[in-house]
């Protein structure tokens, strides 16, 4: 059992959960239960993932929760898009976020490998 807390992913994706959250504050009110709660269900889902991964037995079950998370990192991926393409979050917006989940699935995708090796 590791501490979720400890891991520089989890911290990463905590703090994008935490920057989708402040983007979509501004999102029209139509969208709360559209894509704004898409968007932050599936960032959301990260992180928790994560933090669920490290409470069980052994590393083949933090992989499956890892890969868990990276599933919803490419859901949200695509409502990034979908918002940009909607003029929702503004290109700054976009890039940023953007970047931010690239460099945490690459972070996921190189913890999974690690732990199924």
């Amino acid at each position: 059992m590791k501490d979720f807390r400890q891991l520089k992913i989890w911290e990463k994706a905590h703090a994008l959960t935490l920057a989708v959250y402040q983007a979509t504050r501004v999102f029209p009110k139509e969208e709360l239960y559209g894509l704004t709660s898409q968007m932050r269900r599936a960032c959301v889902s990260i992180p928790a993932n994560i933090a669920e991964g490290c409470g069980r037995k052994g590393e083949a079950e933090l992989a499956r929760f890892l890969q868990i998370s990276m599933g919803s990192a490419s859901e949200l991926e695509y409502y990034l898009f979908l918002s940009r393409d909607l003029h929702l979050l503004t290109s700054q917006e976009y890039e940023n976020l953007a970047k931010a989940l690239s460099e945490l699935k690459r972070m996921l995708n190189s913890f999974i490998q690690k732990l199924i090796v």
